[in-house]
């Protein structure tokens, strides 16, 4: 198993726990991360979030057992953490959450964007033609 399939599992686990604990017990999981308790309304949202987090962790177990995982799903992944990224930064820099609640999965964001990235190309030559077949 390659280290890229390897990465995708564990962004796949992160992603079903995410979801898990989104999905299913939000209140837990916020006081836990050192954020306020969400209003009671505003769990259905964070079932919806919740959803998607199990969808994408499922979707990198797939690609994990892929002969050549697909670039693109692989790429909204990097996207997904960046943009986690950029608003951990931003919430972060005014004031609305402090570095002990951000550290963590800004830190995280940033180490699975820049594995994902140079995991999915180490060589610089991967071709089209791996993913069209031909």
């Amino acid at each position: 198993m390659t280290r890229l399939k390897v990465l995708l599992w564990v962004v796949g686990i992160s992603q079903i726990v995410l979801g898990a604990l989104t999905l299913f017990a939000p209140t837990f999981f916020f006081e836990t991360m050192g954020l306020s308790a969400p209003p009671a309304d505003n769990t259905y949202m964070l079932g919806m979030l919740g959803a998607r987090f199990l969808a994408y962790g499922l979707g990198m177990f797939w690609l994990a057992c892929q002969a050549v995982p697909d670039l693109f799903w692989i790429r909204n992944m990097i996207l997904i953490q960046l943009i986690d990224l950029g608003a951990g930064a931003f919430y972060l820099a005014t004031g609305v959450i402090g570095l002990s609640v951000a550290a963590f999965p800004m830190f995280n964001a940033t180490v699975l964007a820049v594995l994902l990235y140079l995991w999915s190309n180490p060589d610089g030559q991967r071709t089209q033609a791996a993913h069209s077949g031909t």
